[in-house]
């Protein structure tokens, strides 16, 4: 069993609260992976927690859906929403007009959440009061000492 530590999703670039917003390139209709999805999403940052020069939008590997994807633990989350524990071992869809909390690191295309496995590093938000929202901002102005 992996072992999961904060300290993974804390050694992300940046962290941020975006909302899917649409396809920037859909998916094969024909195909479905658990793997890396082809298709990619965007995401609107609506507020840095950590980070700097970080853009307007974020895109990612993923799928859009209708359907809600919350966490069934209780925050802090130590385990990924259910999406992501099959397959890939990370959660790779996005309801389409919610907002989410992302980990992410950067690549050479742009950012990945996909830092930690099993762990909860873009996990839907319920709204701008969501615990794991509020626990994540505490612990940042902890780690940075502030």
């Amino acid at each position: 069993m992996v072992k999961f530590s904060f300290d993974e999703l804390f050694q992300a670039d940046i962290i941020v609260r975006a909302v899917a917003n649409r396809y920037v390139k859909g998916p094969d209709p024909t195909t479905r992976t658990t793997g890396l999805p082809d298709s990619l999403v965007e995401l609107e940052v609506e507020e840095v927690l950590k980070g700097n020069n970080v853009p307007k939008a974020i895109v990612l590997n993923g799928y859009l859906s209708t359907e809600d994807d919350f966490n069934d633990q209780k925050a802090p989350y130590t385990f990924v929403r259910p999406n992501g524990r099959s397959g890939s071992c990370f959660a790779n869809t996005y309801k389409q007009g919610a907002s989410f909390l992302l980990f992410m690191k950067k690549t050479e295309s742009g950012y990945t959440s996909n830092i930690s496995a099993l762990g909860p590093s873009n996990e839907q938000l319920y709204d701008t009061d969501d615990p794991w929202l509020l626990w994540t901002r505490k612990e940042i102005k902890k780690r940075s000492g502030k």
